[in-house]
């Protein structure tokens, strides 16, 4: 992490860190930026008219500044002390927060914490006006209660702001509208400490809300820092070479030290280490890593050492993937955010309407002040973000890509899911499977080398399944003389002096083969067959097939078992080879769609959606794009067609189908959570509403109760997201 300050005139220290750059993109991060949102915004306009820069976005929260500029246009070198010369401008246009100037031993932890110093000082004045008030009701500070209530009416004054804005420069009426109402109801009776009490209360609850929504954004961004910012690269024979990590290509070889963080995803091709995958998956047991097997940035090498192949880098890991999708995911998309946002809106003029007919009624604006200040959906209007956020951040350590928020309460509804066969439920490659042989024929073992001998160096799945199996059984491959390929029909070749016939049946008889008793068939629709045939007499046939993925049967049963969610399947392979496949798994005939083309599977999904289901689909392939875009939900593989995995609304990152129920149990829980929280809110207030209308409530007690709900629901949302980080320690 790079780091750099400076003073300005009046001794200020500012000071930035470079904590992510890549080609155009460069993220910096700015301690203090989260305490001044006037600061921020004029900076991100400064910016903004700066030539070449393409894109800003400041993140508050976690005192982020993200600039996207024109690539090889000269603002590359001059952003750094551009943004020295900004930040030195707004000093003298605006107040300076107090902020904390030192670098920390850990820039990380320092720079994710944001000051609060800014929030917790809204409180300063409703306090001081609660204190006044207090002390002004005893006779001997009387004298004060002038001095009280120019305080109250300062502590008001932001509450009457935000009214005016809404009701004359919006034309709506907002929870603000009401809150000045209730204050001025009270202030009417001359009382003093009430209106303040309730300011403060309202201003605490709202400063805890801000701190409980962010947490999980606080603990997002730690995945980004905890990435790897240098690598260690190794060319030929020289010694490794220190470079950043947005530098390295892809296919170069990066060498990994004890106490190192992993700086791009790839393969070990040599040594072997403990790694710690906490920060990615939060599994805080380490794993072994070894020659062949992969790691991913932002893993942590706790001994050992490893020289890897770089596959995904700056950008372009899983870690950085997974923090830009989840920091662009819309959490306030979803029904159930957009309904409490409208039930807000249309439970003002109701309150406003009950808090008259008591007011007329009891002729007591303390009633009327508790009604407008009990609200149902501020709560839930907290928690539904909230919730979704850490639903998000869950599953993304888990290797589960989900879109938005919108998406994740749909996953929770999916009563049908609709899967595509090849590559999806089969691992989508050719596996041979067995021989069949004839009496008195070759043995299985010849037959497999000189069909691998006539096959070599054909670029066709079968020909070099053959030619893998038969080097997995460490059987020699004879040389291969004279041959000629025929498409669609198989092969014929000189091996060892025999003429070599390997293709389908239709090949061999075209070319006479004597068949004898022994011709093969496939009784096993599961499986195909590929004929050979030795100086025109058959001598056996070599089945293969798609083999299931090895999760597939669990997934299949866990989805119909646990969850009682009904299955079909889909694909373009034939009506036997799909059956069989639906028989293994455990899914109803006449759930089975064989031989479908693109925009069938497409209409199937339709017609399902149609019927009142709420459909995801499984895919991974280019063909498979139609369906995935019809589906309620859509779900694709990290190593699917690109075209699938932009499609898709989920993405699993670890290539395993299991990930899927992992997805599907959080999306469920998160359902449950909101459900939880609009209890924890509707309750207390719906009986302080009835207690308020009825016997009467203090101002004070109903505000209590209206921020108390608000807070727990919001606390509430995290408890899953804190107990899975307790249970990985």
């Amino acid at each position: 992490m790079y780091n750099r300050d400076s003073l300005n005139e009046g001794g200020y220290r500012y000071s930035y860190q470079i904590v992510h750059r890549t080609i155009g993109r460069v993220r910096f991060r700015i301690p203090g930026l989260g305490s001044s949102p006037r600061r921020a915004e004029k900076l991100q306009w400064y910016l903004e008219q700066t030539p070449d820069i393409v894109y800003v976005r400041i993140n508050q929260a976690a005192c982020s500044l993200l600039i996207q500029y024109q690539p090889g246009s000269a603002i590359e070198q001059q952003l750094p002390d551009l943004l020295l010369d900004y930040l030195d401008r707004l000093s003298g246009e605006l107040p300076e927060p107090e902020v904390e100037t030192e670098v920390q031993a850990s820039p990380t932890e320092a720079s994710l914490e944001p000051s609060d110093e800014g929030e917790w000082s809204s409180l300063r004045l409703p306090l001081t006006a609660s204190l006044l008030a207090l002390v002004c009701r005893f006779p001997r500070w009387a004298f004060l209660r002038p001095v009280a209530a120019i305080a109250l009416l300062a502590a008001a004054f932001p509450v009457a702001k935000r009214a005016w804005k809404s009701a004359i420069e919006q034309h709506r009426l907002n929870i603000d509208c009401l809150d000045l109402l209730a204050l001025s109801l009270s202030g009417a009776q001359g009382k003093l400490l009430t209106p303040a009490l309730t300011i403060t209360l309202h201003e605490f609850g709202d400063i805890i809300r801000e701190q409980t929504a962010r947490s999980t954004e606080i603990q997002t961004t730690n995945l980004m820092d905890a990435i790897g910012h240098f690598a260690w690269v190794k060319s030929g024979d020289s010694p490794p070479q220190q470079v950043r990590s947005d530098r390295v290509q892809v296919g170069d070889t990066v060498v990994v030290y004890p106490g190192e963080q992993i700086p791009v995803d790839g393969t070990v091709i040599q040594g072997a280490a403990i790694v710690d995958q906490q920060s990615l998956t939060g599994e805080a047991m380490p794993v072994a890593r070894q020659v062949g097997e992969r790691v991913f940035a932002s893993t942590l090498v706790r001994s050992g050492q490893l020289y890897l192949r770089a596959e995904r880098v700056g950008n372009q890991t899983r870690a950085a993937a997974s923090i830009e999708l989840l920091q662009k995911a819309p959490v306030h998309d979803t029904r159930m955010a957009n309904y409490a946002e409208k039930l807000a809106d249309r439970l003002i003029l109701p309150s406003l309407l009950l808090a008259s007919i008591v007011l007329m009624a009891s002729r007591d604006p303390a009633r009327a002040a508790a009604i407008l200040t009990l609200d149902f959906v501020t709560g839930i209007r907290v928690s539904i973000p909230t919730a979704f956020l850490g639903a998000l951040s869950h599953t993304t350590r888990h290797g589960v890509l989900v879109r938005s928020g919108r998406t994740l309460e749909q996953l929770a509804e999916v009563d049908t899911i609709v899967f595509d066969k090849t590559g999806t439920l089969t691992q989508g490659t050719i596996a041979i499977a067995g021989v069949q042989t004839v009496e008195a024929g070759l043995s299985a073992q010849r037959i497999l080398q000189l069909a691998a001998a006539a096959e070599q160096r054909l670029n066709h799945p079968v020909a070099e399944a053959i030619v893998e199996h038969v080097k997995a059984q460490n059987l020699e491959i004879p040389v291969r003389g004279e041959w000629t390929y025929e498409v669609g029909l198989g092969v014929r070749a000189q091996v060892e002096g025999i003429e070599v016939l390997v293709g389908s049946e239709r090949f061999l008889q075209q070319a006479g083969v004597e068949w004898g008793d022994g011709r093969a068939t496939e009784a096993d629709c599961w499986q195909s067959l590929i004929y050979v045939a030795c100086d025109r007499h058959f001598q056996g046939a070599i089945q293969y097939r798609d083999p299931l993925r090895p999760e597939s049967r669990n997934l299949i049963g866990a989805l119909q078992r646990d969850y009682g969610i009904e299955l079909h399947l889909l694909t373009g392979d034939r009506a036997q080879r799909a059956a069989q496949v639906a028989q293994e798994l455990g899914i109803p005939p006449h759930h089975v769609y064989a031989e479908a083309f693109p925009e069938q599977k497409a209409k199937v999904v339709r017609d399902l959606h149609r019927a009142g289901r709420t459909v995801a689909f499984v895919g991974d392939g280019l063909n498979d794009s139609v369906a995935l875009a019809y589906a309620d939900v859509s779900v694709s593989f990290e190593k699917g067609s690109e075209i699938a995995r932009e499609t898709a609304d989920v993405v699993l990152m670890n290539n395993n189908l299991l990930d899927l129920l992992e997805a599907i149990a959080i999306s469920r829980q998160t359902r449950a959570l909101i459900d939880q929280n609009t209890m924890l809110v509707v309750i207390p207030n719906l009986v302080a509403l009835g207690l308020a209308s009825s016997m009467g409530l203090n101002p004070l007690v109903a505000t209590a109760i209206h921020n108390g709900s608000a807070i727990a629901s919001g606390m509430n949302s995290l408890r899953p997201l804190v107990q899975h980080q307790l249970d990985s320690r």
